[in-house]
C-alpha cells in the first residue's frame, strides 16, 4: 500500500480566480445559483464540488471547469514522512528538516541545533514552536521566552520574533501556517 494519494485543491484556483476578478463571494453566488455557504466551503476545500457545480462556479467566473482544474494544487492527502528521510539542510551548525512537503495549508519544520540567531521572522500567519529536546529562548515582541523540553510557544501572524538554540543539539519543532493561506480576518464586504 502506498504512502500517499494524489487529489486536486481546486478551491484554491476558485478563490485565486474570484480574487484576481475582485468578486466577493455573493458575487459568484448570484451569477452561479450555488449558496455563499458553499462556495466558501469549495474555497476552503471543506467541500467538493460535483461537476455540474464546478462548471456552473467556472461560468460564473468566465472561465471552464478545464481551467480551474488545470489550475488546482496537487496535494497529498497523506503523507508520510520518515525519520530517515533525506530531504534535510545541513549547514554544520544546525539541520533542518521539512516534515511537510509539497503546496499544504500547513508547514512543518524541525531544527536541530541552532540556526542564525539574528534573523528575525515575522510570518504572515501563526507560528507554534515546539521544543522536543534541549534548551531555546525566543524574543518576541520585546520580552524573552526560556523553552524547555516539552515547552509550546504560539506566537499570532504578524509578531516579530527570533529565537536561538541555548544548548548544543537542541530540537525544535515549528509548524506554521503557510503564507498562501488567508488565516488572518479579512473585512466583510461594506
Amino acid at each position: 500500500m502506498g504512502d500517499h494519494k494524489e487529489t486536486l485543491r481546486v478551491g484554491a484556483a476558485v478563490r485565486r480566480r474570484r480574487r484576481a476578478l475582485e468578486l466577493t463571494l455573493s458575487a459568484v453566488a448570484e451569477r452561479s445559483g450555488l449558496s455563499v455557504p458553499f462556495l466558501s466551503q469549495v474555497e476552503n476545500e471543506r467541500a467538493r464540488p460535483s461537476q455540474r457545480s464546478l462548471e456552473k462556479v467556472a461560468d460564473a467566473l468566465g472561465t471552464t471547469a478545464i481551467e480551474l482544474l488545470a489550475a488546482a494544487d496537487p496535494a497529498r492527502t497523506v503523507d508520510l514522512v520518515r525519520a530517515d528521510d533525506t530531504t534535510v539542510e545541513d549547514d554544520g551548525d544546525f539541520v533542518v528538516r521539512s516534515l511537510v512537503r509539497g503546496h499544504h495549508q500547513m508547514h512543518a519544520q524541525e531544527f536541530v541545533g541552532d540556526h542564525d540567531p539574528g534573523r528575525e521572522f515575522q510570518l504572515r500567519n501563526d507560528v507554534l514552536m515546539h521544543v522536543t529536546e534541549g534548551a531555546v529562548e525566543v524574543e518576541a515582541e520585546g520580552r524573552a521566552y526560556r523553552l524547555v523540553r516539552g515547552d509550546t510557544l504560539y506566537l499570532t501572524g504578524g509578531v516579530r520574533h527570533r529565537w536561538r538554540a541555548t544548548v548544543p543539539e537542541a530540537r525544535v519543532l515549528v509548524v506554521a501556517v503557510a503564507e498562501h493561506i488567508d488565516a488572518v480576518d479579512e473585512p466583510g464586504p461594506k
